[in-house]
């Protein structure tokens, strides 16, 4: 046993300060919220004490959109699980893309942006990561461009 296994192998802080498992049934849907989707948190600052990251899941109706808005100075990764994302981005919302099921997408900081379940039928289900522990959200009032350029992805490390 090496010396670190031997001062921590009973530690009772790691017991209860440690790994920590959140049932999914228990997400906390007391979280800052946008209108046309519901936010649930599963780790954060208040929750498990997490500093540098905010976590938890965001599910839209079948063909709904959600307001626009921004989440400031973070980062954003959104994994989704179930049903197709159309998403919406600029100072009017003017660009577009779509991700499926396994598709990540990534929203930098302060960048105006909408959510929009492109099905008719099934929800839209994500797991959503942020670079901080707090949820910020600031909700805009943006008139969205009439017809958005579609925005193919291209890789600038794999280009085809």
């Amino acid at each position: 046993m090496s010396q670190f296994d031997h001062q921590h192998a009973s530690s009772p802080k790691w017991k209860f300060d440690g790994v920590r498992v959140i049932p999914g049934h228990a997400l906390d849907p007391n979280t800052a919220q946008t209108a046309g989707m519901d936010r649930k948190a599963a780790i954060n600052a208040a929750r498990v004490g997490a500093q540098k990251i905010w976590a938890g899941t965001v599910s839209i109706h079948p063909n709904a959109k959600t307001g626009a808005h921004h989440h400031g100075a973070l980062e954003s990764v959104i994994y989704v699980v179930r049903g197709r994302a159309r998403m919406r981005w600029g100072e009017h919302l003017e660009f577009v893309a779509e991700a499926g099921p396994g598709d990540f997408i990534f929203v930098p900081p302060y960048v105006p942006h909408q959510e929009i379940n492109a099905s008719p039928d099934e929800v839209l289900e994500c797991v959503l990561v942020r670079s901080d522990n707090e949820a910020v959200v600031v909700n805009l009032d943006i008139t969205p461009a009439e017809k958005p350029e579609n925005v193919p992805w291209i890789d600038p490390i794999h280009k085809s």
